[in-house]
């Protein structure tokens, strides 16, 4: 992911038509009844020939959670998104926040860090360091995590495109700091399914571009034991414009693809299914959210265990990130933002998330500052200590309508799931236009329902206030930064080893275009201090470069 998206849901609408009728239906467009009883459940199972769930917390299908004892047993992660600037600024931000709790360093870039691009390239002008931390080198990185130990702190980093060139400067991190590589412990997002369909940060096309994932795969299996190689996202699918169910049916298809890319490799999906992770946003519908969560845990355990034969419980698993939705923050009344927030987090640790970001209340305005981010830590921690819902695993499991709405998130993600099957898989899919199409309606229809007033978005088409409060403080990126980070790739090339540097992006393209296995060379080529953008240019250059179709 990069930093969390600046559009503001409704802000430009109407307010609310007092006479509008409220919608009486979920986000994803679920009929919402008055009142739940054991009959509404027993109802919609024998539609289908269903018998309910029994399971318990840490059963198969894992509907309550993967673990019998929940949060009693460990906690969730507290992941701060966190990235600004040059990487000195980034690794001063990873130490407030370590000092301030968080248990967990999550990473975001900036747009020429995941176009690649280096900062001196012209289409860098004007975004180095603005919406996450450039990263550009092996020295970049070597600073970005200057005095955090790697066997001991778990990182995840949200990048795709250029996803296997900051593994490889991660892995050489590690190697200098004397860490093994199966100590390095985290998750790299690398989901370029979704990149397609929804947040259109690529470089090649679908089909190099899931050679270079079944790469990372294959090489992460053999040598990163604790490395998550794909975190397959639903977050961005979200925040482009798609209904609770669509996101869980995009992601879990997104996951099909790699499961499918991975036995096609010669892997077993129990070889490399129980490092698989997942990301999901969490939006304002309250219970379709948690009913969303609990559905994609029973969706996936079935997919792994009846459509892929895995034997091993723990590919069974779906170990989720969850992240507060970004594009559900506004611009007018910003303190509302920590409310929205508040109430999402609860709803991910309700639904039984392994890790958590929530948003900091001026990120609509620009990347948080140091005490906006240090109020969205403590709404963790104050679900954790103060809430005491951590207490008992699945609280909701069993309430009538927590579980009816559970078997409809399901019911609705299967059929898109089956829809996309029939036309090939997910890139099939992507490459006719499916997803972004189903997104683009569903994205219209939302905002003509906030349009109307039959949404409503507090402080935006009700109880709009007609004099704004002042601004709150943002952060501000200088251009000096980019001046800096100019100068510092500049001296970077000028240093290295000419000789060994040509024979290392060399032996990069030798494999591009055979069939060897990319992680080995790139990691020797970062060592060789070659960057981010000269890796990235032979990918253009010997993949190509792909061009939105742009299906309406």
């Amino acid at each position: 992911m990069s930093s969390t998206p600046k559009t503001n849901t409704g802000t430009a609408a109407r307010p609310a038509n007092p006479s509008a009728a409220p919608v009486h239906q979920t986000y994803s467009g679920i009929p919402l009844e008055q009142t739940y009883t054991e009959a509404s459940r027993a109802d919609l199972l024998s539609d289908h020939g269903r018998q309910p769930d029994a399971s318990r917390p840490g059963e198969y299908p894992f509907t309550r959670g993967i673990h019998a004892d929940m949060y009693r047993g460990r906690r969730w992660t507290m992941r701060m998104f966190a990235g600004f600037g040059t990487p000195r600024d980034t690794n001063r931000r990873f130490h407030y926040l370590l000092d301030h709790g968080q248990t967990g360093l999550s990473t975001a870039f900036d747009m020429p860090t995941l176009m690649g691009y280096d900062p001196d390239h012209a289409m860098s002008a004007g975004e180095v360091g603005r919406e996450g931390v450039s990263i550009a080198c092996l020295p970049d990185m070597e600073l970005l995590f200057d005095r955090i130990p790697l066997d001991q702190v778990s990182t995840s980093m949200t990048i795709n495109a250029t996803a296997i060139v900051m593994l490889a400067l991660y892995a050489a991190v590690g190697e200098k700091q004397g860490v093994a590589s199966e100590k390095l412990r985290g998750t790299i997002q690398n989901d370029i399914l979704k990149e397609f369909i929804a947040q259109k940060e690529w470089i090649c096309p679908p089909e190099p571009s899931m050679r270079i994932i079944r790469d990372m795969l294959v090489y992460g299996t053999r040598h990163l034991p604790s490395w998550n190689t794909i975190s397959i996202s639903g977050y961005h699918i979200r925040e482009a414009g798609a209904t609770a169910t669509q996101e869980l049916a995009f992601t879990l298809a997104d996951g099909i693809g790699y499961v499918d890319a991975g036995i096609a490799a010669g892997l077993h999906p129990d070889e490399f299914a129980p490092r698989l992770s997942f990301f999901f946003d969490v939006h304002n519908d309250f219970f379709e959210e948690i009913a969303k969560f609990r559905a994609a845990r029973r969706m996936w355990a079935k997919i792994m265990r009846e459509r892929f034969g895995a034997k091993n419980p723990r590919s069974w698993w779906l170990r989720t990130h969850a992240q507060t939705a970004g594009v559900s923050l506004t611009a007018p009344q910003p303190y509302n933002n920590v409310v929205r927030v508040a109430l999402q987090g609860l709803a991910a640790v309700l639904g039984g998330t392994q890790s958590l970001h929530t948003n900091s209340l001026d990120e609509t305005y620009a990347l948080p500052t140091e005490e906006a981010a240090k109020i969205a830590l403590r709404t963790q921690q104050l679900i954790a200590d103060e809430s005491n819902v951590p207490a008992v695993a699945d609280p909701l499991g069993g309430a009538h309508f927590v579980e009816t709405l559970t078997d409809q998130v399901e019911e609705a993600a299967w059929k898109y799931i089956e829809h996309i099957d029939s036309l090939g898989g997910i890139v099939a899919a992507i490459n006719q236009g499916y997803p972004q199409m189903e997104i683009s309606r569903s994205a219209y229809e939302f905002q003509q329902q906030v349009e109307r007033g039959e949404r409503v978005i507090v402080g935006v088409n009700k109880y709009v206030e007609e004099e704004e409060e002042d601004p709150v403080p943002t952060l501000k990126i200088d251009m000096a930064v980019e001046r800096g980070q100019q100068e510092y790739i500049l001296r970077v090339r000028e240093a290295r080893n000419a000789q060994a540097a040509r024979d290392a992006i060399d032996a990069v393209r030798q494999a591009a275009a055979g069939k060897e296995n990319l992680v080995p060379p790139i990691i020797a080529a970062v060592k060789a201090h070659i960057t981010l953008g000269e890796i990235s240019d032979v990918f253009r250059e010997v993949f190509g470069v792909y061009r939105d179709p742009a299906f309406l």
